[in-house]
């Protein structure tokens, strides 16, 4: 993120929380402030913000060096009251609650990024009653149609700002890493609704580890999306301070058991040399990743005794499983929505050892998506799927990182 860019949204999360703005208003005003600003950073030019407060009202101003036509404002997800060529403003209610803002700009934006989603679930949850109401009463059908394909399209245009911001701040793109390529898949149980568990992190260590985390939370929305981000993070942050990797997942539960006494999740984590392909991985109660070698073959790479996920009894990983990629082998780390589409695990994961040979010679980036849909060719049981793979480059081989 370019640093004027990431003070302008420091400073509207500030003024936000000195004023007493709800997280929902503050989220919707910094992503359109970002949606304007970021072009303008980018080519170097300056972007200048004004804010007061006056008679319970925040007022906001945006000036920009260049105009905003009015098709261009009015696909912001919080829209001006009023502007001219150069400048936006914002007027947004104030209150006597103060909401703190985490100094870590994606933690804000994961803050800000719930706030949205508990919103879009309530007016969901209004559009639910509405239909309620109106199966109840034969008076005012035509009038409480009219209400009802308003708040659907209010609810469509929040889902899709909603989505947007979700792509960036739950499923982060491959980080780039000299010697393997790596390409991710996620398909939700509902293609309207992208909250879930099934989450996943990387990034790599200051010794040049590629750390994997894929976590399946225990639940449905909002809630499990919330678990799913708190082990994502907990897990980096105790990784990163370096932590020994045979105890992150014991660790985490513990450090969680008291904030989040309710939160069950299947952990998984990778810990990958890319210089000798030296892989270790540490399971707690998750499906076994599958390993394509480059000789044609495919095989569950077990841990010689799996440990058990968070929130679970004895929660941790008390034998690791080592393994050294070879130049050309991929690694397919998944949640458990791929293998169980027809209600039988072990028949899925036969069918993912037949199927990973037959497709590990496809570019990196269509691996994981064409193994979804040919597992899902018949779907019993939804649940959201997460693949990642991860492939050791053969010598002289282009470096290619993508997500879907």
């Amino acid at each position: 993120m370019h640093p004027h860019l990431a003070r302008l949204r420091r400073r509207l999360r500030t003024v936000c929380a000195e004023a007493g703005v709800p997280v929902e208003d503050r989220a919707r005003l910094v992503m359109a402030a970002t949606l304007l600003a970021e072009p303008a950073f980018d080519t170097g030019t300056e972007v200048t913000l004004e804010s007061s407060t006056a008679d319970g009202l925040l007022a906001v101003t945006v000036r920009l060096p260049r105009p905003v036509e009015r098709p261009r404002r009015n696909t912001l997800p919080l829209l001006p009251d009023a502007e001219d060529d150069t400048s936006l403003t914002w007027h947004l209610p104030t209150g006597t609650a103060r909401h703190p803002v985490p100094a870590a700009d994606d933690r804000a934006t994961d803050e800000e990024t719930l706030a949205l989603i508990a919103r879009a679930d309530a007016l969901a949850q209004e559009q639910r009653e509405l239909k309620h109401e109106l199966a109840e009463t034969n008076s005012g059908v035509l009038a409480m149609y009219i209400e009802l394909e308003q708040r659907d399209e209010q609810l469509r245009r929040a889902h899709s700002v909603i989505f947007r911001e979700l792509e960036d701040a739950l499923r982060p793109g491959p980080p780039a890493v000299p010697g393997l390529e790596l390409a991710v898949h996620y398909s939700p149980t509902d293609q309207d609704s992208p909250t879930g568990g099934d989450l996943y992190d990387w990034f790599v260590l200051p010794g040049g580890h590629l750390h994997i985390t894929l976590v399946d939370a225990v639940g449905h929305g909002v809630t499990s999306t919330r678990h799913a981000l708190t082990v994502t993070h907990a897990i980096r942050t105790l990784a990163l301070e370096g932590h020994p990797f045979r105890d992150l997942i014991a660790h985490t539960a513990r450090t969680l058991a008291t904030i989040e006494p309710d939160l069950m999740a299947t952990v998984i984590l990778a810990r990958i040399d890319p210089a000798t392909g030296e892989l270790t991985l540490a399971n707690g109660s998750h499906p076994a990743p599958v390993l394509a070698t480059v000789d044609g073959q495919a095989r569950l790479l077990r841990a010689p005794v799996v440990g058990r996920g968070i929130g679970f009894p004895d929660p941790g990983s008390p034998e690791l499983r080592h393994h050294t990629l070879d130049p050309g082998d991929t690694l397919l780390l998944y949640t458990d929505g791929l293998v169980e589409s027809r209600k039988d695990y072990l028949e899925g994961q036969d069918r993912l050892l037949d199927l990973a040979p037959a497709h590990a010679a496809l570019p990196i980036g269509e691996l994981p998506r064409e193994l979804a849909v040919r597992m899902h060719d018949v779907v019993l049981h939804a649940d959201d799927t997460v693949v990642l793979a991860v492939r050791r480059t053969l010598p002289g081989a282009d470096l290619s990182t993508r997500a879907e």
